[in-house]
């Protein structure tokens, strides 16, 4: 099941927000939607930062795999939370989620609106629901061992001891498996148990992209990253951050890797590719079918919506 992408859905109401608390506007959808495009648009009509939320494109040098924005875009609105890390350092969702407010505030202060577009689910409730998760500090000698133990090991592990981050978690990801096992080990609780939520003071308008031609976009999208250079990106993220990196075992790289390593044709990648971004995509639309109530745009035309429903919210 996709969320009803009706055009005729309300405005979701923020009961805790009061009309005078700053707004954070948020757009978010499947991978591939076309909330770029229309980002840029909506920036662009109110002369707002796009503050990016995504889990990959915070990384420097991981450009065409995660179709992050292109510096052409980049100068026509300014983007933030791009390029944050290094992929050898990976960034967890409280110290995200820090980057991210601080961020917001800087835009609170200059417009008085924030604006933040992804699809990085659990990123965006983390910022605009106030999800908490614990401190607990990265465990290098812990993450050695689960490389050395491998991760599809690890995800079982996970889902044994924690069934409801595991279910969340992909089963490839070894960024986040390792990380809810860090925080299992360190505090002796579940990670899906500890993480509480304060709503911050802000009134939250979600705008959502759910195109009935995804299947067909994600195909185009997949061939796109490999016919503007994904392969030679992968080679060039080998060769600085080594073989042992666990975000080049992500959508498009790990494909782009076996092509590096013989293991498959370029047409056979692109395949690959595009079936693990219709599994990832599916995951996406469930996570915000559940997770969040946004206004679906009518894909027709989604600019002439958006801009009335932010008026309505400002007032």
């Amino acid at each position: 099941m996709t969320p009803d992408p009706s055009p005729s859905a309300a405005v979701p109401a923020q009961p805790e927000a009061a009309p005078d608390q700053p707004l954070v506007i948020v757009l978010l959808g499947p991978t591939a939607s076309g909330k770029t495009a229309l980002a840029l648009a909506i920036a662009e009509a109110l002369d707002l930062a796009v503050l990016s939320v995504d889990s990959r494109q915070l990384y420097v040098g991981m450009d065409i795999g995660t179709a992050k924005p292109t510096p052409a875009q980049r100068a026509r609105v300014h983007h933030e939370l791009l390029d944050l890390r290094t992929p050898d350092q990976p960034i967890n969702l409280q110290e995200f989620r820090a980057e991210a407010e601080a961020a917001i505030a800087a835009e609170h202060a200059r417009r008085g609106i924030a604006f933040l577009v992804g699809g990085s689910g659990l990123y965006l409730q983390a910022i605009t629901q106030g999800l908490q998760p614990p401190a607990v500090p990265p465990q290098p000698g812990l993450r050695a061992q689960l490389d050395a133990l491998g991760q599809a090991s690890c995800h079982q592990l996970l889902a044994q001891a924690d069934p409801a981050a595991a279910a969340r978690i992909m089963a490839n990801d070894a960024v986040r498996t390792q990380r809810a096992l860090e925080v299992l080990y360190a505090t002796g609780r579940p990670l899906s148990a500890q993480q509480g939520a304060t709503p911050p003071p802000w009134r939250v308008l979600e705008l959502g992209l759910n195109p009935p031609d995804l299947r067909q976009r994600i195909a185009r999208r997949s061939a796109d990253l490999y016919a503007e250079g994904l392969v030679a990106e992968t080679q060039a993220l080998l060769e600085r951050y080594g073989a042992d990196c666990p975000l080049l075992e992500t959508i498009g790289y790990g494909e782009a890797r076996r092509v590096l390593a013989g293991e498959l044709e370029e047409a056979e990648a692109v395949a690959a590719t595009s079936r693990r971004t219709q599994q990832f995509a599916k995951r996406q639309r469930t996570w915000f079918r559940r997770q969040h109530k946004p206004l679906w745009l009518d894909e027709a035309d989604p600019l002439q919506q958006a801009l009335p429903a932010i008026q309505r919210v400002l007032g």
